[in-house]
């Protein structure tokens, strides 16, 4: 048996309700814009139900601790199609154990569960490290990202914290989706873009007059701070890999 859901995270939680509801047996999640059907697979699509997601979650909150409650989640944003799978059968494989079984590393669900959510994280602290804002034109402290898994969720409290006294917006080009902060509240935002905003680097003609002399003060100071004999390119790679530079003004206008 397949079931199929939308991706997100309520059709993932009403899947596993339907399952407990239904006991088909050995069942297989599975995104509906990736199954291709056969004569010999039975498929099922799960209709998304708050309720009965909230109630699978509420299920979930008893047997988790607190990090595997954020395991479970990070694991989500991966958005790795063999992830939802691995959740699906982790949530089933958590319910019918005593509570505790997350601790289990001999499950082949936990292990990869762990393995989702430690490159998320890896991808969440590189993003809070590496983003730099632009001031635009009305004010507005501006950036967009394209990172390999959905971290917007993850990295909202830290900007807002760090960034408390001014506004910003956070936008992902690849999920077409951002956080704007108007010193009060984050909110999520879609925008629809000029050319010249698409990019993560907007057109100059969108930013405020400053924007470029305060790129060109923090090369100098870049340069000025670098220790050329102290170079070592193999472990700067390491901590700042080069699909990051182009959040760098430093490595931009190098």
């Amino acid at each position: 048996m397949i079931y199929l859901f939308d991706g997100s995270l309520t059709g993932l939680l009403t899947a596993v309700f339907e399952w407990f509801e239904r006991k088909p047996g050995r069942t297989y999640l599975q995104l509906t814009g990736i199954f291709q059907p056969d004569a010999f697979t039975e498929s099922f699509e799960v209709i998304n139900n708050e309720d009965k997601a909230d109630r699978v979650w509420k299920g979930l909150q008893k047997k988790l601790k607190k990090d595997w409650q954020r395991t479970f989640y990070c694991s989500y944003l991966s958005e790795i199609p063999e992830a939802f799978n691995h959740l699906f059968q982790f949530a089933i494989y958590i319910f019918e154990s005593e509570i505790g079984a997350a601790a289990n590393y001999g499950n082949d669900h936990v292990v990869a569960l762990s393995k989702y959510a430690k490159s998320v994280e890896r991808e969440k602290h590189r993003m809070e490290a590496f983003i730099r804002f632009q001031k635009t034109g009305d004010g507005m402290f501006y950036t967009s990202i394209d990172p390999d898994f959905n971290v917007l969720p993850l990295i909202s409290n830290h900007f807002k914290n760090r960034y408390a006294d001014q506004q910003w917006v956070i936008y992902d080009l690849k999920r077409k989706y951002g956080l704007h902060y108007d010193l009060n509240t984050v909110e999520e935002i879609t925008i629809n873009f000029s050319d010249g905003a698409k990019s993560p680097n907007p057109s100059p003609a969108l930013m405020d007059e400053k924007e470029e002399l305060y790129a060109v003060l923090w090369k100098d100071y870049f340069k000025s701070a670098n220790i050329v004999a102290r170079k070592n390119t193999k472990l700067h790679l390491q901590h700042v890999p080069k699909r990051y530079w182009k959040y760098l003004t430093e490595k931009q206008l190098a």
